[in-house]
């Protein structure tokens, strides 16, 4: 049975009110697919656009989706983070931009859907930014890599 359905069938949110408090954190990843000269040009130094510089733009972007993932998400609960990093990595041959989201808290429920809200969304960010130089951007691979805390443990084989 699905975590966020009851019995009828109907959505509903999990209640964590008897679950302990322990230390969670959770690390996603998104692959952004740098089409043409695009990656050249990020690696040279951080685009400029009228939006603001690029690299740095999706980077808060994505900080401030993880902290708003229960208001995206209908029935994720409302978490204090206690530290979300966002990092964007070139590949080197320039054609990737791989997007990092790390986030910790101490509470009764797991941090992966704030760690994949603020990859997805820093990736969308690096879309809306870079879409004046190329349409051809594709976003993939956004998957959670590892989650840590509560009963169940996640690595992801990499």
């Amino acid at each position: 049975m699905l975590s966020h359905v009851n019995r009828r069938n109907q959505p509903t949110m999990v209640n964590v009110g008897r679950k302990r408090v322990t230390r969670r954190t959770a690390h996603a990843r998104a692959v952004v697919v740098l089409p043409g000269n695009l990656g050249a040009r990020l690696a040279a130094g951080d685009i400029a656009t009228k939006k603001g510089p690029l690299l740095q733009t999706a980077i808060l972007a994505g900080i401030m989706a993880a902290k708003r993932t229960s208001e995206l998400i209908p029935l994720c609960h409302p978490l204090p983070l206690d530290d979300c990093r966002v990092e964007i990595e070139l590949a080197p041959a320039g054609r990737e931009a791989v997007i990092h989201c790390r986030v910790a808290t101490h509470a009764r429920t797991g941090v992966e859907m704030e760690a994949l809200t603020g990859a997805s969304v820093a990736a969308l960010t690096l879309y809306d930014m870079a879409k004046a130089v190329s349409h051809g951007i594709v976003i993939r691979d956004v998957r959670l890599l590892e989650k840590t805390g509560g009963k169940h443990l996640f690595r992801a084989a990499r």
